[in-house]
């Protein structure tokens, strides 16, 4: 490690930034931000830093910078672009034992600005030791990705109630204990989905707990789990995922999702292939509530989207009806990710003014019995979920009802996952392209 790492108030304080182009706009802005009194010594300055002096967040004395402009500055930012100048302000810099900052320049810097990532009050800051700035900005942006965006509010909570938990829970251990469990449960949960009255209710509820020792009280997150391309994942199902004690999954689900589950989380399968099921779904719905009233982090995923030809709103209303605090997370459903990863556009201007998602069976598992005229005349485009078994049953009736035998039609396999196959052809050789080609579920 070739610098300390650390944290510098500069509220109130006064900051030098020697400068007035892109450099000295973007150091000035981020001392602004972090409450410091900024002034910028240049002959002229560019139109962002006449906005920010606009906005009162800066002042600017216009003239070449002289010595004594470092007296009383808390940093330095020397950030001309013109090296004689920016080593001249770190040299007076150096005589007064203020710290600056040379941009681009770690001969002339005394510390480093890191790549920041700002959920204030937590911020991650990355640096490379000014060895290589992009490097930095590219971690940046893979933390950023992935960091809540409501974190900086979850810090917030936690500040709030930090008197009364000391007073609760006044040993050290145990206290230590209560945080770790908070930030990982259901009060970190609802502040990060923006509802912050769920939040402060579980919090007290938690804190309570501590002294009652009563038994703690489960969730379930009923999350879509996308295609089955990890990286369809959203942000917020990845997060969900990897915080789960328990995590109740179908046949749809792919391996790699599952992997991002923590070593030690509970994995139920509870996949329904045609025919096949390793439960059903009264038997499904007893797993979630018996795993969340034991007090666990329960995720179901679920594959595509929850609430498309998911079951996820009868298991929503089981869960309610027992009690159980549930989320709803979506997914990217078969239909769009499928048709996306065919390069298939689902409507267009020319051949498909709509999309109608059907499915291929019922409930039973017999054939699915809708409107097939209306279906046949629409002029949408038609996708079909869990179609293989009933493929020439669709074909024929869709048909009959007035669609053209030439409707050209899309089979797609295995939809974003590394082994995809897409086939074409007819809709009246749609159940025999099937057999041809050997196509499976999903």
């Amino acid at each position: 490690m070739d610098q300390l790492p650390i944290w510098l108030t500069i509220e109130n304080r006064d900051v030098l930034v020697v400068g007035g182009g892109g450099m000295a706009v973007a150091k000035a802005r981020i001392a602004a931000i972090a409450g410091a009194n900024v002034t910028f010594v240049a002959p002229s300055i560019g139109s962002e830093a006449k906005g920010l002096i606009a906005a009162g967040t800066a002042l600017h004395v216009a003239r070449e910078f002289l010595p004594q402009d470092i007296e009383g500055q808390a940093l330095v930012f020397a950030a001309t672009g013109i090296e004689p100048v920016d080593a001249a302000v770190a040299a007076a810099a150096n005589r007064a034992n203020v710290p600056v900052n040379a941009p681009d320049r770690p001969n002339l810097s005394e510390f480093i600005m890191p790549a920041i990532v700002d959920r204030g009050p937590v911020v991650v800051g990355i640096s490379t030791g000014g060895s290589a700035p992009a490097l930095a900005r590219k971690i940046r942006g893979q933390i950023d990705s992935i960091l809540p965006a409501r974190l900086g509010d979850l810090a917030h909570l936690a500040n709030d109630f930090r008197a009364a938990v000391k007073a609760k829970i006044p040993r050290g251990l145990a206290r230590l204990r209560f945080w770790d469990a908070l930030f990982g449960g259901p009060v970190a949960e609802a502040v990060l989905a923006g509802d912050e009255r769920a939040a402060q209710r579980h919090f007290l509820r938690s804190l309570n707990a501590e002294d009652a020792q009563s038994d703690p009280v489960g969730s379930v997150h009923v999350v879509g789990a996308g295609p089955g391309d990890p990286d369809l994942l959203t942000l917020r199902a990845l997060r969900l995922i990897q915080a789960a004690d328990v995590v109740v999954f179908d046949r749809l689900v792919s391996a790699e999702i599952l992997d991002y589950a923590r070593r030690d989380a509970t994995r139920i399968d509870v996949g329904k292939a045609p025919g096949n099921h390793t439960m059903d779904q009264d038997q499904i719905n007893r797993v979630l509530v018996t795993q969340a009233k034991a007090g666990k982090r329960v995720v179901r995923l679920k594959g595509g989207d929850p609430f498309v030809f998911g079951r996820g709103g009868e298991e929503v209303d089981y869960l309610h009806n027992n009690g159980i605090e549930t989320n709803v997370v979506p997914g990217i459903t078969a239909a769009l990710a499928c048709a996306a990863a065919a390069g298939i556009p689902l409507t267009h201007r020319k051949s498909a003014s709509a999309v109608t998602f059907l499915t291929g069976h019922t409930s039973t598992d017999g054939d699915a019995d809708h409107d097939w005229g209306s279906l046949a005349k629409s002029g949408h485009t038609l996708a079909v979920y869990m179609g293989v078994g009933a493929a020439g049953s669709i074909a024929e009736r869709l048909i009959k009802h007035g669609m053209h035998p030439a409707t050209p039609v899309a089979i797609i396999e295995n939809g974003t996952r590394t082994n995809q196959r897409v086939v074409g052809g007819r809709l009246d050789e749609l159940a025999t392209v099937i057999s041809a080609h050997g196509i499976g579920n999903p």
